[in-house]
């Protein structure tokens, strides 16, 4: 039986926290000592807190409050912080999850400190190096001395950076808690949500919409295009209105309250999952929405020229459409919203739903 370990997990974002429910839960059950850090890249109670309450996570040990900012002064904070955080600790690995700010100062501040860290969804690329979460992946990636995989296609290109010898393929986990979560949902299915009955067609069929990234928010030409679209839709579109866009719809004078469009708070995360499983499709630019329509069988567009989750393409699940030609020309915007539901079964590519079992085991082997 491999030896019992300490882990420390830094974590920011709503993202992380999602996955951090499963690999928490599955520590547990080894009896292994987890400490889990929250760097307070994401402060909003209900990107934050909620998520801990709802997926039974336990309390962060260390909050360290850094909050928002530019990225280099947010990282920076960060690392500042989390040098005193990892070196109280001294685990015998820090797990460092997804792609965010946090991500990245968690893997540099243990690696700076020697000590071993593991990068959990290691292997994912857009190959748009414009995008901040580009860059915080591949450093990442390189800076880690364990590679937990979540596809074959993660693998792949993890071996053609020269990565093979520290990957190993464990699955996605956040497809354990969204698999978790439906169930518990379709049991007890729970109201829709409020701001449906404000729609004159509010019982009708709805879309679910998020936009947050920065290549579609701080550009306020390309903000103003992806709302304009989203507003001419012929259903209303129920859009969970994360605090950035928010913020740069302020700046740019756009306002979200448009034709279909119904702005709405970011939902608690089997909320979220109920609200997905009941539209008629999502329109994102998140990479863990993207991943959770496929999982739901709910069609997904993508506001983006690329993505990292190439698996949700297959079939016509996902299809991306974020080209301006595109977004500037509603029918053609509407007609890949409303396209015809696949009709063939969707495979597995995401893992079986038992990845936080295959973490602890990486783990505790190395």
């Amino acid at each position: 039986m491999a030896a019992r370990k300490k882990v420390v997990s830094v974590v920011g974002a709503r993202p992380q926290f999602v996955k951090l429910a499963a690999v928490a839960a599955a520590l547990d059950e080894t009896g292994s000592e987890h400490v889990i850090v929250h760097t307070g890249q994401h402060y909003d109670d209900r990107l934050s807190d909620v998520f801990f309450s709802d997926l039974g996570i336990p309390a962060p040990a260390v909050h360290l409050g850094i909050g928002s900012g530019s990225h280099g002064v947010q990282t920076g904070a960060m690392l500042s912080a989390l040098d005193g955080a990892l070196e109280a600790q001294r685990p015998d690995w820090v797990l460092v999850y997804g792609d965010t700010n946090s991500t990245l100062a968690g893997a540099l501040a243990a690696v700076k400190l020697h000590l071993p860290v593991a990068h959990l969804e290691a292997g994912l690329r857009s190959f748009n190096r414009v995008m901040p979460e580009e860059h915080n992946r591949v450093l990442t990636d390189h800076a880690c001395d364990l590679l937990l995989a979540p596809t074959q296609v993660a693998v792949r290109q993890l071996a053609a950076e020269g990565l093979a010898a520290r990957t190993v393929l464990v699955g996605d986990v956040m497809t354990d808690v969204c698999l978790r979560v439906r169930d518990g949902v379709l049991a007890a299915p729970p109201a829709r949500p409020a701001e449906l009955a404000a729609h004159p067609d509010g019982d009708g069929d709805y879309l679910v919409a998020t936009i947050h990234r920065a290549e579609n928010t701080d550009d306020h030409a390309r903000l103003a295009r992806i709302v304009g679209a989203l507003a001419a839709l012929p259903l209303p579109v129920l859009l969970l209105a994360h605090p950035r866009l928010v913020a740069r719809a302020a700046q740019a004078g756009v306002e979200l309250r448009a034709g279909a469009v119904l702005p709405a708070r970011p939902l608690p995360y089997p909320q979220t999952v109920a609200a997905v499983l009941g539209s008629a499709g999502v329109v994102t630019d998140s990479g863990g929405l993207q991943k959770e329509a496929f999982l739901l069988g709910v069609p997904c567009t993508t506001v983006r020229t690329e993505t990292e989750w190439t698996e949700t393409l297959d079939d016509g699940w996902n299809v991306l459409a974020g080209a301006d030609d595109v977004l500037a020309d509603p029918a053609r915007f509407a007609a890949l919203v409303r396209r015809a539901r696949p009709a063939g079964p969707r495979g597995t590519p995401f893992g079986d739903g038992k990845a936080a079992h295959r973490v602890t085991d990486a783990l505790s082997a190395s």
